[in-house]
């Protein structure tokens, strides 16, 4: 047993130890058992899977021993049909591989509150952002791309502490252990080979992590009538530079990751008005040394409710002050300079209807995705839904134009 896993499961047995002494009424528990279909109308380059299967099992208990101390853990099970999914028993704390891992924590916080003060410590899911879509000010948020346009979130190991007197909240996290996204798998449809290289099998690298911790600091205000934030980010971008390079053999492409030093200031407010809500964000990225771009990425957003309805419409926008590398694998930038809007209407209590899209202002690249949602007494959901790419070969969303996709899914919470 590896010393990684040793402390995982010692950390979870202590979040049980602490628990059992407080009292069925201080422990909780939740999980769901979800099993998803996805079909694919057209093989792509280096991948002619047009079906895959996934299983999910997840567990996750809240234990509150003190009335000032909150244990939480949560463990997932998985499985998948196109080797997404690592095929080893072992307990994976980190999520810093290739793969998802069959056995993981997905997350392990102890939260302390006392007064004005709240502190989380361990592995734990950090939002900063407002926006939807694309969201500049997400430091400490990396994602699961093995499916690049439905990528969901990773957990950090980080020590979070928040103040909060009246309309002031100070918000700063120091993550000591860098976890990057995870990129889709060199041999499956949502990797874009290089331009030339058909007939060339392409090799991941050697996955090797920079050390270094990382730090941020949030602060916001509410006032009457109006919210806005302040951040700076001093770390790494979870998002590498892509290089391929010639392998071994000539045959062979060796795909190198490189993850840059940066720092980002960043800003987001929103102002509710009689008709709708006017939101934007910000952030400025500066490079720490050569090997990536400095650039601005901002949103600008209108979110009205309406009944039933909830609609949102908005422009996602780039601007690249200094370019130095020439194919960072960057989706947050990749959805920029595009016109982004977001439908969603409730039938009722079990039923509601998404509809979300991403518009290049070009033209060059279209993403829009429909999702049907029902459920079914108090523990199943059954979950349709449909995603279209089109656009171009050189475009961020056109590359992916042989992805368009039709999912099933099925849940059972309990």
């Amino acid at each position: 047993m590896t010393r990684r896993v040793r402390i995982g499961c010692c950390a979870l047995a202590l979040c049980l130890t602490c628990a059992a002494p407080a009292g069925a009424q201080s422990l909780t528990q939740r999980g769901v058992v979800d099993v998803g279909l996805a079909l694919f109308p057209q093989a792509a380059p280096g991948d002619r899977t047009q079906a895959t299967l996934d299983v999910l099992v997840r567990e996750e208990l809240f234990a509150r021993p003190r009335r000032w101390l909150q244990v939480a853990g949560g463990v997932e099970v998985r499985g998948n049909t196109h080797a997404q999914v690592e095929r080893v028993w072992r307990l994976d704390l980190g999520d810093r591989r290739e793969r998802r891992p069959m056995l993981g924590v997905r997350r392990l916080t102890a939260t302390v509150t006392r007064g004005p003060l709240t502190i989380d410590v361990g592995k734990q899911f950090i939002r900063w952002g407002k926006a939807d879509i694309v969201t500049p000010t997400d430091h400490f948020a990396p994602r699961d791309f093995l499916t690049v346009i439905d990528a969901g979130f990773l957990a950090v190991p980080a020590a979070r502490i928040v103040a909060q007197r009246g309309a002031e909240t100070l918000d700063v996290v120091w993550q000591p252990r860098f976890t990057p996204s995870r990129l889709p798998l060199v041999d499956q449809r949502w990797t874009v080979r290089p331009t030339g290289s058909d007939g060339v099998r392409l090799l991941p690298s050697a996955l090797a992590l920079p050390t270094r911790d990382q730090v941020g600091a949030r602060w916001s205000h509410t006032g009457d009538g109006y919210e806005f934030s302040v951040s700076g980010f001093d770390g790494i971008n979870h998002l590498p530079n892509l290089v391929a390079v010639p392998a071994a053999t000539v045959r062979d492409l060796l795909l190198l990751r490189d993850y840059p030093r940066v720092r980002s200031f960043g800003a987001d407010a929103a102002w509710p008005t009689r008709w709708f809500t006017l939101k934007g964000e910000a952030a400025v990225f500066r490079a720490r040394d050569s090997n990536a771009d400095d650039y601005v990425l901002y949103v600008v957003q209108v979110e009205r409710q309406t009944g039933e309805w909830l609609l949102l419409g908005g422009y996602a926008g780039e601007v690249v002050t200094t370019r130095r590398v020439p194919t960072p694998f960057a989706p947050d930038r990749g959805l920029t300079r595009a016109v982004v809007a977001r439908a969603s209407y409730t039938v009722d209590s079990n039923r509601s209807v998404t509809l979300e899209s991403a518009v290049r202002q070009n033209g060059h690249g279209v993403y829009v995705k429909g999702e049907y949602s029902q459920a079914r007494g108090a523990h199943w959901r059954a979950t349709v839904s449909g995603v279209v790419l089109a656009g171009r070969s050189d475009d961020f969303l056109g590359q992916y134009r042989r992805n368009s996709n039709l999912t099933l899914s099925l849940r059972y919470s309990f």
